[in-house]
């Protein structure tokens, strides 16, 4: 079922791990129903900044929050559990499942939010009619599936915490070439199933812009660029030198 999305808003962030600092400065936005991908090569920040988002690292300094009606909720100093029972929920790099339990078990285990508990049968369902594989395997454990299933179940796992912004790391790492195309594909058809609001840190450039509404390049912990849509990405100058190699 569509559920809204407010705004997500981080203001001049500056985040990092002990005295090593990742992120400086950072500003970014992402509106309601929109695609933003976060771009950049390893070792930028991308991580990072999604996971100061949930609530992984802390911010020094800056802010981040969401706006919906006119309402501001600040999500620095909220714990992560908190922050997903505003309805953000993560796919985090390297899918993270519990590999020794079965599919189905891990689905159940995304439902962890009040208002997804209360529907975890429907969502369940409605993971199997948009991941017909998963139904298929649901017995199956997590651990014994190809890197592509198990990156789908990652992505279903967030879908049943019943989110309105879905934060995407690296989705493409550890697939191969014609299964990253499948999953940015799967991701588009996921955001309009469920109206989601969507935020994909990822360094396949060329099929993350596939799917953007928009996105902004870090570099060195800092928004190098920033494209006001996919073709603004494709054309900039910078992406073509750093990015592309071109």
């Amino acid at each position: 079922m569509p559920i809204s999305a407010p705004n997500l808003v981080v203001e001049n962030i500056a985040a990092g791990y002990g005295a090593v600092r990742v992120l400086e400065d950072v500003s970014i936005a992402l509106a309601p129903g929109e695609t933003v991908a976060l771009l950049g090569t390893s070792g930028n920040g991308k991580s990072t900044l999604i996971h100061a988002i949930m609530g992984l690292v802390r911010p020094g300094s800056g802010a981040i929050y969401l706006e919906e009606n006119g309402a501001r909720t600040d999500l620095v100093g909220r714990e992560t559990e908190a922050i997903a029972d505003l309805g953000l929920a993560l796919v985090p790099e390297g899918r993270r499942l519990f590999p020794k339990l079965t599919v189905e078990e891990n689905l159940l285990l995304g439902a962890y939010r009040r208002a997804a508990r209360a529907d975890r049968a429907a969502r369940l369902g409605e993971c199997y009619d948009a991941f017909p594989v998963l139904k298929e395997r649901r017995r199956q454990l997590a651990g014994s599936m190809s890197g592509g299933e198990q990156q789908m179940l990652a992505l279903a796992r967030a879908l049943m915490s019943a989110p309105r912004i879905l934060l995407i790391d690296e989705p493409s790492v550890g697939l191969a070439p014609k299964l990253v195309s499948r999953m940015i594909d799967t991701i588009a058809q996921v955001k309009e199933r469920y109206a989601l609001s969507v935020l994909m840190a990822e360094q396949n450039f060329h099929q993350a812009v596939r799917i953007a509404d928009r996105g902004y390049v870090l570099v060195h912990g800092r928004i190098a660029f920033e494209g006001r849509d996919a073709d603004a990405l494709r054309n900039s100058e910078l992406v073509k030198t750093y990015y592309l190699g071109t």
